[in-house]
């Protein structure tokens, strides 16, 4: 059976990051909203109307200023932002797990299994080829059978 996790309230939360060395930057234009960093991750969280809090800005490494999403190609993790797309190393994806899990025990939020596993994608692009044609006409002709482009060859070589 899980244990339920107290939400933290907005002055708790606060404190809570504080007192584990998250640097804390006031939302510019903004009340009940701040930015945090830490292990070169940042995130948002803002204050709701019953005084609990809310993940603004997911957790992202940053880079050139710009917090990014990490982005899962099937073979390769990558870190994106609006400039670049750089691919994620070991020490990036251990930071942002650290990172993720903090922020998750500072608001008070739900730890789930597959989370405490690993780093989890913001987006998955797993077999997104472009310029593939339909893949209609290979599923009509069976199972393996890819169709024979126009003018190819029925020889059969010994």
């Amino acid at each position: 059976m899980a244990a339920t996790q107290k939400q933290r309230t907005w002055e708790e939360a606060l404190a809570w990051l504080r007192d584990h060395g998250f640097d804390i930057l006031e939302a510019p234009g903004t009340s009940n909203r701040v930015f945090m960093k830490k292990y070169n991750c940042s995130a948002a969280i803002e204050k709701n109307e019953d005084d609990t809090v809310r993940i603004f800005a997911r957790p992202g490494y940053l880079i050139g200023g710009e917090i990014s999403r990490l982005i899962d190609k099937g073979y390769q993790k990558f870190l994106k932002t609006s400039k670049a797309d750089v691919p994620a190393t070991a020490d990036h994806l251990k930071a942002l797990h650290q990172f993720s899990e903090e922020l998750r025990e500072a608001v008070g939020g739900v730890s789930l299994y597959n989370e405490s596993l690993g780093t989890t994608s913001d987006r998955y692009v797993y077999d997104r080829v472009e310029g593939r044609t339909c893949l209609s006409r290979s599923v009509q002709n069976g199972p393996g059978k890819l169709p024979k482009p126009p003018g190819a060859s029925r020889h059969k070589f010994p």
